[in-house]
């Protein structure tokens, strides 16, 4: 049955509506940065670039490495857009915009967020950078969704009682990232880590400036939280939902992130902008590396 026009809302030039992409503007991988001045930053590194389009803070580059496609996209900060992105990138691929139908053949998307992060491990450095083999989200985008199959709810369990996790927040939930991007960004500098997704910056993250927190030891509570020697490593805004929606959607979702901040130690990166250079050269020198064989 076709798609309402409310509810796969197409533009008048034929774009999805958030993004303003046509289907043929972008490349089954797909880079996710949360600044829209990140995307420049990361498209310097393609050989040549064929498309630029910019819609709000959504902000796409795509062009080739070598003779491969590829595509960068600003999503802007939390998982609230990620619901957006994602589901708007599923539907390019995925949904006959001609005829509003989903297309008999599914297309998966490699979709890799090159983000930052604060470390709640002490032994967890700035500026070094962290590969998540699972997310925890702290959000509830994915409960919008019949979504228990790709949730790892022994995790989420065991985590909601060892904190004791309130009722009146949002119910915490495990999703894996790809295994098959995991192997592909393996490497010996890259540290393996388990996610937490906030839907802040600053009370949801433990931070207080001048409104008192309901809970004062979150970030003690969230780095000592253990299952079968997962820890929570790291603490970012958008990550959850990008593992949530690409395992419900099937794709390959993944998130690199490099520190910028220790909460442990109470360290800030000396240079930030550096940091995240050096990330996005890791993973450009990656994908150069799987590609060519």
């Amino acid at each position: 049955m076709p798609l309402g026009a409310s509810e796969l809302i197409i533009n008048a030039d034929g774009s999805i509506y958030h993004l303003h992409l046509l289907p043929e503007d972008i490349a089954e991988t797909i880079f996710l940065v949360g600044d829209p001045n990140r995307v420049a930053r990361v498209s310097a590194h393609f050989d040549r670039i064929e498309i630029k389009k910019e819609r709000r803070e959504f902000i796409t580059h795509t062009g080739y490495i070598g003779e491969r496609r590829i595509s960068v996209l600003s999503t802007g900060i939390g998982t609230d857009n990620i619901d957006i992105v994602i589901n708007e990138l599923d539907a390019l691929v995925n949904i006959d915009f001609s005829t509003r139908e989903v297309k008999e053949e599914h297309t998966p998307l490699n979709l890799v967020r090159l983000g930052t992060s604060g470390s709640i491990q002490a032994h967890i450095n700035v500026d070094d950078i962290l590969g998540s083999s699972h997310a925890i989200g702290f959000d509830n985008v994915i409960h919008y969704y019949e979504s228990e199959h790709v949730q790892e709810t022994e995790i989420q369990e065991a985590f909601i009682k060892a904190t004791n996790w309130p009722s009146r927040q949002s119910r915490p939930y495990v999703v894996k990232g790809s295994e098959k991007m995991k192997a592909l960004f393996a490497d010996p500098m890259l540290i393996d880590g388990f996610i937490g997704t906030n839907v802040g910056f600053y009370g949801p993250q433990g931070r207080k400036l001048r409104v008192d927190l309901r809970e004062q030891n979150l970030i003690k509570k969230l780095a000592e939280f253990e299952y079968q020697g997962l820890r929570i490593t790291n603490l970012e805004m958008e990550t959850s939902a990008i593992y949530g929606l690409a395992a419900l959607l099937g794709h390959h979702g993944y998130s690199i992130n490099c520190i910028l901040a220790n909460r442990a130690n109470g360290q800030f990166s000396p240079d930030p902008a550096a940091s995240v250079d050096k990330l996005i050269e890791f993973a450009l020198q990656k994908i150069r590396s799987a590609w060519n064989g």
